[in-house]
Formats: structure tokens, C-alpha cells, sequence
């Protein structure tokens, strides 16, 4: 709902404390109240995020989430928190957004969403189809497996590892996309790069080229993801959007206070309906 950690932990935090002062003996559905109290803080906080992001300085993206491989089993789960499907859930409507989210990848019956809501079952439908559409329209076209990810981001950074721009150029799709996420905090460009050799350009740019550089490759949002450190400081993460065997999108989050929760990570997170 919220392309962010920090503030889903806030929500939860808050219905928990809401939960905490209720009397159980008039909760005939725990789970309906309790779909209904955070649906509500999430709408709440998205337009506070929806303020936030007005001042935010160069492309927003989500946080990334350090979550284990076999997040990727569910397929459909893996997909609804990877960075191309919640940047494309921030083009929808705050409304749209939790009926999307509450009936595709929770398959929430429609008179407990409409209940969330204060919507009409008929509305909540309405709001539903428009969503699926808006989404179907703007997702990413071709699937991939976990396992044609992993080739292709593996190639992507032995080419940078070794300065190969060759491969790195083979890797990249002709119209390839790169955002970066710098918060105003690190150098990023301030919108989106388009072509293979503006990117390349820029990410020759943005290489560290003193210190102690290392990359990896970890399982972020569901899928595998860069993570470059330097001097034992990370860096930045890199989502990779793979179509037909080449990177046709990179997302490049350096903003610090994105990072906090890989630069010290602690046991992934393990994604379940």
C-alpha cells in the first residue's frame, strides 16, 4: 500500500494501539476490523506521503525490501511488491490503490473492502475494474522467472565488476530506462534517463572510483537486485527490470535513509497472504 517500511510499521503500530483499547466481546470479525483500521491508516498516510512527495527532490522510489528467495514462489506476491508494480500502483488514486491491493493480491471480498471504505459493494466493484485496467495498462508487458533474472543480473554485474563495457552495452535493451532515487541527499539524475548510452554514460558517472567497492547480488522486493558498498558503506541497490533476456529498466535508489535497513540487515523478510 505504502512503498514504504518505515511508514507500514507506523500503521501497524497504530492499529495495534487500536486494537489494544477494543472490546473483543463486540468484534464479531477480527480480521474484517482489523482490514478495516489499517486500510484506513494506510489511506490516511498515503496522503501524507502524497504531500511529501511534492517537495521530494528528483524521482521517488520505493524502499527496497530485503526479502528471502522463496518470496518468488508466489509468484503473484513476489509480483505485487516488486518496484515496477508498486511504481506503477503510485499512478493510481489513494482509494484505487487499497481496492487493488485488497482484492488482487489478498482477494478481500467486496462487501468487507466496501466496509473498509465507507464505499457501496456496486462502488467498490466500479473502482476494482478501473484499477485492474489502469494497472494491466501500465505494467511491465513480459513475465520472467526468477531464474532468467538471475542470469541476466548476474551478467549485468560481471560486466561492471570488470569494467566490461561491451557486455555491459550487450546487457542493456536500446531503451532502457534508468530512474534514480537520490532524495537530495546523494547525486542522481533528476529524471529518468532513456537510451542505452545515456545510461551507460550516467552509470559510468556515478561509479565509485575511490575506495573499496564491492557488489553483490541479494533478493530485494522479490526478485535479485545490485547492491554496491563502498568502504563498507552501502552504496546503492539496483532493481533490474528484465524483458527478453536484456535490461530494459534499472532503478537505482541512493537515497541513505532508503538504505538503513540493508546497510544493517537483519533477517528477510518472508512475504505470506
Amino acid at each position: 500500500m505504502l512503498g514504504s517500511a518505515a511508514d507500514a510499521e507506523d500503521v501497524l503500530q497504530d492499529a495495534w494501539l487500536r486494537w489494544a483499547e477494543v472490546d473483543l466481546a463486540e468484534v464479531r470479525d477480527p480480521r474484517a476490523y482489523l482490514v478495516r483500521v489499517v486500510t484506513r491508516q494506510s489511506l490516511n498516510r498515503l496522503r501524507t506521503l502524497a504531500r511529501r512527495k511534492e517537495s521530494y527532490v528528483g524521482p521517488w522510489l520505493p524502499e527496497p525490501l530485503l526479502t528471502a528467495p522463496d518470496v518468488a514462489d508466489d509468484v503473484e506476491l513476489a509480483d505485487s511488491v516488486s518496484t515496477a508494480m508498486l511504481l506503477v500502483l503510485e499512478t493510481l488514486t489513494p482509494t484505487e490503490r487499497a481496492v487493488f491491493v485488497l482484492r488482487e493480491v489478498f482477494d478481500v471480498p467486496y462487501d468487507e473492502i466496501a466496509a473498509a471504505l465507507d464505499k457501496s459493494p456496486a462502488a467498490v466493484r466500479q473502482v476494482a475494474h478501473r484499477a485492474r485496467g489502469h494497472v494491466a495498462a501500465r505494467r511491465p508487458r513480459v513475465g520472467v522467472s526468477r531464474a532468467e533474472q538471475r542470469v541476466v543480473v548476474d551478467r549485468f554485474l560481471a560486466a561492471a565488476a570488470t569494467g566490461d563495457l561491451a557486455s555491459l552495452v550487450e546487457a542493456l535493451a536500446p531503451d532502457v530506462v534508468l530512474t534514480s532515487d537520490g532524495g537530495g541527499l546523494r547525486s542522481a539524475a533528476l529524471r529518468p534517463i532513456l537510451g542505452r548510452d545515456k545510461v551507460l554514460r550516467f552509470l559510468l558517472g556515478v561509479m565509485p572510483t575511490e575506495g573499496d567497492l564491492r557488489m553483490d547480488v541479494v533478493e530485494v522486493n522479490g526478485a535479485p537486485a545490485l547492491r554496491f558498498v563502498v568502504d563498507g558503506v552501502l552504496d546503492t541497490v539496483a532493481t533490474l527490470l528484465v524483458e527478453e533476456g536484456v535490461v530494459r529498466g534499472i532503478y537505482l535508489v541512493r537515497n541513505p535513509e532508503k538504505l538503513a535497513r540493508l546497510g544493517h540487515p537483519g533477517e528477510p523478510v518472508v512475504l505470506a497472504r
